[in-house]
This record gives C-alpha cells, structure tokens and sequence, in this order.
C-alpha cells in the first residue's frame, strides 16, 4: 500500500513539472510572436519607403484639424410623467351618490368630484341647529343681564358653554360632511372615472378618479451610479420620443440623491417645455444628458484612430526637407460620441489629418494631395 501511494505521489509530480514547463514555454512562444510582429512591422515600413515598382509617393486625402464645440451625451431610456399627476381616493367611506365629472372634463383645484352618502351628517346637523338657536338666544339674554350686573356669572358662563359646546358639535359635522365629497387637489384633467353611483368606495382602496395636469410635463430616468459626478441639476439634455419621431430641448431639474442599492442608479429629471399634446404619462423617451463640454476641443473620426498593442495613433502629414511626408502621431483619446473621438494630446489646431488611405500608410512615406 505504501508503494502505491508514492506511485500516485510521484505521478503527480511529474505531472505538475510537466504543465510548468508547458506554461513556460506558452510564455517564450508569446515573447517570440510579440518580438516577430515588431519585427515584420519595422520590415514592412521599410520595405514602403523604398519600394520604387509603385511609385515614390502615395495619393492621399487631408483635412484640416479645426477646435470646434464638443459635447458628450449619455444616454438613458426612461418615461414620460406628469409633475401633478394625482390617484385620488375618498376620505369617507360609503356608497357614491352622486358623479359631478366625466372622463376628459378640466376641473381646478378644490371642484367636488363625486360625494360618498352623506345623509347622516346632514341629520345631525339639522337636528342640532334648533338646539343652536335656543341655545344662542339664552346666551344673548343672559349677556344682556350680565351686562345691567343683573344674575350671577356662573349663570352666563353656563349659557355660553351651552352655546359654543353646540357650535362646536356643528363645527366637527360639517367637517365630516365635507370629509364626504371628494374634490380634486390640483388643476388638471380628469383623466380616470373609477367608480359609479351606488359603488361602496372606502379609504386605503383603488382609486376612484386620476386627474392630470399636462401642461407640466418631465420625463424619468435611472442613471447608473458611474455618472453621479457628472450628471447634475441644471445640466443641458436632449429629450427624444421614439415614438413621435422627433426631440426637445431641455435641462435636468432634478437628481435624487439616493443610489438604490439594488439597481445601482440614480433617479434624474427634466423639464418638458412647449407643445405637449402629442405627449402622455407612460410614454418612451429616450434622455440624453450632456455630462462633458468642451468650446475647442479637436475631433478625429473614430475610424481614423489605429491601434498598437502599445498606443492609439493617426497618421497626418507634414513638409519636410520640401517633401510632403506621412507622420505617425501617438495620440491619448479621451470621449467618444457619435463617432468622433476628443484627442486630448497628440495633435495641434491645424494639424493636416490623412482622412483617406491612411491604413497603407508607413511613418515617413512620401505623399501627394
């Protein structure tokens, strides 16, 4: 048993020399690919500078590389709301008894909507201003006396308690009374009937009406987490309508200052200004927030960008010695939008930029444009 063990022990040894010396050599063979490829890049240019069967110099095309206004945009899916967009459900429970409003109708702010069965508070109130009145007459004849110091005082105190106890009963139904009528809290559009006369609504429940305001409209997003120092309050945004087929301007009015820890994103707003009535709640709209500016910055098309395993570069042309000549210029791309790249360092204001030809193109080669 023991030599069997140190058979299994000894294979598995040699097993793990053998995938050390595999990972060695994988690492030698890159060292050797990555020193061949430099190599035939080197050959390849030199053998472009002097190849004379295709002629000295290379047709190209150039363009000038201007500062100009650069913004970068991020964009999110989100929807359009309303900023009053209200679910409104009754204070009182009961039977509806009355619909004041149609679906479509414009109400302002306080209209009674629908009443809830009010009947009992209407009793109460009735039955209880025969007792007001008495109640109020033996007040004023009891001040009268007091006033001519004829009676006690605790006779007039006891009027007026009576009398105040009973408006205050009064006071406490009309509230109540009131409680039953339900009314809108905004100015707005009755967007939604959810109810009928005879139909027991109750507080807490479904909403009976929605109302609308649509002439303050906003769409929301959720931003990633990522942009929470760039994405603020104020900042320009385009709002675009799938839909619609067309956008807005307009500006961020509100970021949320909680990050859900789930999602990982930021609630962001903004404003809808105009013509919204091509517009409704719920709506797809596609926010595009301007996170960076810059007034000068100079712009390369992405596709004019090639890559090394060391660098990014393009290619521009310059006179030397009174020969037009392809240069290779190492450049450090900092944002990409809408297929333009924002180099950062590497080109100056009126650099000649090969916008044509440039993937054939060796560091050095005679050129004509």
């Amino acid at each position: 048993m023991k030599k069997i063990y140190f058979s299994i022990i000894v294979l598995l040894f040699l097993a793990s020399c053998g995938e050390e010396d595999k990972k060695a050599k994988l690492a030698e063979l890159k060292k050797q690919h990555s020193e061949l490829a430099d190599e035939i890049k080197a050959l390849e240019a030199e053998l472009a500078l002097s190849d004379t069967t295709k002629g000295k110099q290379k047709d190209i095309l150039v363009a000038a590389i201007l500062p100009q206004a650069f913004k970068h945009y991020v964009e999110i899916q989100g929807i359009v709301d309303a900023d009053e967009n209200v679910s409104i459900m009754p204070m009182m429970g009961g039977n509806i008894t009355k619909i004041y409003v149609n679906e479509g109708d414009i109400v302002k702010v306080g209209q009674v909507l629908a009443e809830v069965d009010n009947e009992i508070y209407a009793r109460q109130i009735n039955s209880l201003q025969p007792q007001l009145a008495l109640a109020t007459d033996m007040f004023n004849r009891q001040q009268r006396l007091w006033d001519q110091k004829v009676g006690t005082e605790i006779q007039y105190l006891q009027a007026k308690t009576q009398k105040e106890s009973i408006e205050k009963q009064i006071e406490t139904l009309q509230e109540q009374l009131d409680m039953t009528r339900i009314k809108s809290p905004i100015n707005g559009t009755v967007d939604l009937v959810n109810t009928k006369i005879g139909q027991f609504v109750a507080p807490g429940a479904l909403p009976v009406f929605r109302v609308v305001n649509m002439s303050k409209l906003k769409v929301s997003a959720n931003i990633a987490e990522a942009y929470a120092g760039s994405v603020k309050k104020g900042n320009e945004a385009v709002v675009y309508f799938p839909d619609l087929k067309r956008e807005a301007a307009s500006s961020i009015s509100f970021v949320a200052r909680v990050i859900d820890p789930l999602t990982r994103t930021f609630v962001t707003e903004a404003t809808i200004t105009g013509e919204n009535s091509d517009l409704h709640p719920n709506m797809i709209a596609v926010l595009k927030v301007v996170d960076y500016a810059a007034t000068d910055a100079l712009l390369v098309p992405v596709n004019l960008i090639q890559k090394s395993e060391a660098q990014s570069f393009v290619f521009i042309a310059k006179e030397e010695n009174g020969k037009k000549i392809a240069r290779k210029m190492p450049v450090t791309v900092g944002y990409i939008f809408d297929g333009k790249a924002q180099i950062t360092q590497g080109l100056n204001a009126n650099d000649l930029l090969i916008v044509t030809g440039a993937s054939d193109l060796a560091d050095g080669l005679e050129i004509k444009y």
